[in-house]
């Protein structure tokens, strides 16, 4: 009776911790399964909450159950991203932070407690683009592990609004 109890208390811990690490709530767009153990490779649309107009699509792997019990690493997906993102209409952009930190605009668990993935926002007004970088975030020991995509603004019709300080431009 106690291993029964026992194997239970796994699986439904189990299933709390692959659910914790996937899904963000986003729009999935592509769901491509990687092999025959049930791995698949995500593809999620996100609109940048404080500029309208552009859209990114961030690629990142699911590791399956079967997976999971394999390799006995449980609780995390691995830390790969790759992300493009697009001008997708008028863009209009709102009350960003400027400094060459940027600010996250999207994030998703990649473990139970330690790893998230991570997109930031920054403004390149040297070059006049939105650069967007994906990567995982540890708390302990961070990844190399990285992508970028960049939106030029140069010669697009852009809107700058809320600003204090007016268009950076």
């Amino acid at each position: 009776m106690p291993q029964t109890f026992i194997k239970l208390i796994l699986s439904l811990t189990l299933a709390v911790t692959v659910s914790a690490c996937g899904g963000s709530g986003n729009k999935e767009v592509a769901e491509i399964n990687n092999d025959w153990t049930g791995n698949e490779i995500k593809i999620e649309a996100f609109n940048d909450r404080k500029v309208q107009g552009v859209t990114c699509h961030m690629a990142h792997f699911d590791r399956s159950v079967i997976d999971r019990l394999q390799k006995g690493s449980w609780f995390e997906n691995p830390s790969n991203g790759s992300i493009s993102c697009v001008n997708s209409g008028p863009i209009i952009i709102g009350d960003i932070d400027l400094d060459k930190n940027g600010e996250e605009v999207f994030k998703q668990k990649q473990s139970l407690i330690f790893k998230t993935l991570a997109v930031r926002r920054i403004y390149d007004s040297e070059n006049d683009a939105l650069v967007y970088l994906v990567y995982s975030r540890r708390v302990v020991d961070g990844s190399a592990k990285m992508s970028v995509s960049s939106v030029p603004l140069f010669g697009s019709d852009v809107t700058w609004v809320n600003r204090s300080s007016g268009d950076p431009r």
